[in-house]
């Protein structure tokens, strides 16, 4: 009897019905998971006395959860298979030993509908804080947008979109992982005779990888925008970055020295030149001629950033010039540039020395007369009379542009990177010195890089004017002088993290490449080509991941692709690496 009273007295009543109940019991399953279900009842449930009272206990919703099976129905933990990976047989996550044997279904819808509330409640709060704190206005194309039906909205397709493709990445996943282990087993030895290729396909460690990797296609879920096409590339961009990790990893880009034996010894290294700072020279090349001649295929961001910090070469309009007039804007003279190489570069004639005469400009580039009228009589370049009017020397134009933009920007990059040391604040305090030096070497790395690309990538329009003949190489001079601006990424490629950034101004000339091809029919645009381009990504992180886990140097990514595969947020490939230095040590104490 004492005992049934404090049974009542520590948890409400759950009758043999409600144990049972499936509805009840999918509900929870779906919703919650009994080890969250814990620390909600530790942190939160078990501070509140209503809730304590009225909430049932963590063993009544296990009970609930596991059909009242009790924990004979539980699942074993799964071992531990191929090294760097850490995956059981089933593909489910070693974290508990009371897991329903289900649960990895379970998971994988509650997790699915969970990253669809979080895309839409994000989605959402964007919304609201382009409109409020950005200023953005309503236009009647916006207004047009939000009456649309609901199957229509962006926001449910993107949410819809992302949480399927979890969803089937993890059923096929295992489905692939299970026929596996099914066709290796000795009773399947028919089936291989029969249909070796097929067997042999089927039976490759990265069979589940590729097979799962077909999940990717839900991306066509959300309609074909911007954003669909910037997922597309950064995957692609992250999964050929580990490629090459994986490739240069294990001895095949650079080879292997031989030893005395004449067996491969240790990996060759790869030369100090090289570096992924080589990208930088076609990909700023490709994106000036971009700016200049295509900017619909520029992004409109970086091209007001461009602008905006170029104002010794695209001058703005004078405080004393009258109001009546008209002056160009940056974007007017950048096209004027390009209707130059158009004209390949014609000849001009000085206003201040021949006021008379007429016809200076081409009808063409009568934007820029404001800007080419008042030119010092000295120059005799068209080009030096549009980027640097009052002043006849290009070299001390191009000093002139370092000492305005090389101080304020290093102040403003000094400030960002002195914000990411927030979280290293320990750093700081330890290694006050080092940490300060490291700190400022980057903001001026970050500085003479980008000072450094713009200051060339002007200055070389008017050197090469100057040296080449007019009709040389006329439209594509802006290719070259952005391809010498790149290399002053020479000066990023010591800093840690540089490689990110080349990669992200990579991925963006790869965009605009793109966009200037379709617009001038290079090539047709696939329907769909940049979901075949994210399926294909899936698929090489996949067999990455699967051959070295290590060859993603990130460990948040390492823990979120084995969290995509059902195997919980775990680093799978560096806990069996100290398991196996462990077992290393202990053999030789042995």
């Amino acid at each position: 009897m004492a005992s049934r009273a404090a049974a009542g007295r520590g948890a409400p009543s759950v009758t043999a019905r409600s144990t049972t109940d499936p509805i009840l019991r999918n509900a929870l399953r779906y919703t919650i998971s009994a080890r969250e279900y814990a620390t909600l009842h530790k942190y939160v449930i078990s501070r509140s006395r209503a809730l304590k009272k009225r909430a049932p206990t963590v063993e009544t919703v296990q009970r609930i959860m596991e059909g009242g099976a009790g924990r004979g129905a539980r699942a074993k933990p799964a071992r531990k298979s191929a090294k760097g990976k850490g995956k059981g047989k089933d593909g489910a996550e070693d974290e508990d030993a009371w897991h329903p044997v289900d649960d990895y279904n379970a998971r994988a819808i509650r997790h699915s509908v969970r990253v669809f509330v979080a895309t839409g409640a994000m989605m959402k709060l964007w919304g609201v804080v382009s409109a409020r704190l950005m200023g953005k206005k309503a236009d009647p194309a916006s207004a047009a947008q939000k009456k649309q039906p609901l199957h229509k909205s962006p926001t449910l397709r993107l949410s819809l979109s992302l949480s399927t493709i979890l969803l089937m990445y993890r059923i096929l996943f295992r489905f692939f992982t299970r026929l596996r282990s099914q066709l290796l087993d000795p009773s399947s030895a028919p089936f291989r005779l029969r249909n070796p290729r097929t067997a042999s396909t089927l039976t490759s460690p990265y069979a589940p990888a590729v097979g799962a990797s077909l999940a990717g296609l839900a991306l066509g879920v959300y309609p074909s925008r911007q954003l669909r096409v910037t997922v597309a590339l950064y995957t692609a961009f992250r999964a050929l970055e580990w490629g090459w990790n994986c490739a240069e990893d294990n001895g095949m880009l650079w080879g292997w020295e031989r030893g005395a034996n004449g067996k491969p010894d240790r990996k060759r290294e790869r030369p100090a030149w090289w570096g992924s700072w080589m990208l930088q020279p076609v990909a700023i090349g490709q994106l000036l001629h971009a700016l200049v001649f295509d900017r619909d295929c520029f992004p409109e961001l970086w091209s007001k950033i461009i602008f905006s910090s170029s104002t010794a070469y695209l001058h703005p309009r004078p405080d004393d010039y009258p109001a009546g007039l008209r002056w160009p804007q940056p974007g007017e003279i950048v096209d004027s540039l390009a209707q130059m190489a158009r004209l390949n570069w014609p000849a001009f004639i000085p206003p201040t020395l021949f006021p008379a005469k007429e016809d200076i400009l081409p009808a063409s580039l009568s934007a820029i007369a404001p800007i080419t009228s008042g030119a010092h009589p000295l120059i005799t370049s068209l080009s030096c009379a549009t980027l640097h009017p009052a002043d006849p020397s290009c070299t001390r134009t191009f000093l002139a542009f370092w000492l305005r933009s090389f101080p304020p920007l290093t102040r403003i990059l000094l400030l960002a990177y002195s914000a990411t040391l927030l979280p290293r604040l320990s750093a700081l305090y330890h290694f006050p010195i080092s940490t300060a030096h490291q700190l400022v070497s980057s903001a001026l790395r970050a500085a003479g890089f980008l000072t450094g690309s713009l200051a060339t990538a002007w200055s070389s329009i008017c050197l090469m004017q100057a040296w080449f003949p007019r009709t040389f190489l006329a439209t594509q001079r802006f290719f070259l002088g952005g391809f010498l601006a790149g290399f002053w990424a020479l000066l990023q490629q010591a800093r840690k993290g540089s490689r990110g950034v080349f990669l992200a101004s990579a991925k963006m000339s790869v965009e605009s490449l793109w966009k200037v091809g379709v617009k001038r029919r290079w090539w047709r645009a696939m329907r769909g080509g940049d979901v075949w381009v994210f399926v294909a990504a899936l698929m090489l992180t996949g067999v990455v991941y699967e051959r070295d886990a290590k060859a993603v140097r990130e460990g948040a990514w390492r823990k979120g692709i084995s969290w995509v595969r059902g195997e919980g947020w775990r680093d799978w490939g560096m806990e069996e690496d100290e398991e196996e230095e462990g077992e290393g040590e202990r053999e030789k104490e042995e």
